[in-house]
């Protein structure tokens, strides 16, 4: 089988508000339709925001409505990537315990939509 293409789609009520914070976040645009966006980073779609009136945000860590699936965001920058997020209407959940450190980060954030993820650094594993 060969995979062409696989996009993370995120659900959310408003969809403007949450493709504008995703665009901005990694220096995107948005491809609007009624019921669908999509992000686009450097001519490539990056990520779909699918409309969900009744989408329920996930309570992080531990709510009774717990998150499913989360994003990753590796930067170079950490504090001006974190400056940009909350700039943009992120929410901090969780500190890095030393986001100084010369070592891997992971601050775990809410997106408008209460979609958690994460921006990190250090050492790229796979």
């Amino acid at each position: 089988m060969r995979v062409s293409r696989m996009i993370h789609v995120l659900d959310a009520p408003d969809l403007h508000a949450e493709s504008a914070f995703w665009a901005g976040l990694l220096d995107g645009t948005v491809d609007a339709d009624d019921d669908w966006h999509s992000v686009i980073v450097d001519g490539e779609w990056r990520l779909g925001i699918q409309f969900a009136p009744n989408h329920v945000a996930p309570e992080w860590p531990g709510g009774p409505q717990q998150q499913q699936v989360h994003l990753d965001v590796w930067v170079d920058d950490f504090s001006a990537a974190h400056d940009r997020a909350i700039s943009l209407g992120a929410r901090l959940l969780k500190q890095a315990d030393d986001p100084a450190t010369s070592g891997e980060v992971f601050q775990v954030y809410a997106d408008p939509a209460g979609h958690p993820f994460c921006l990190c650094r250090g050492p790229l594993t796979q």
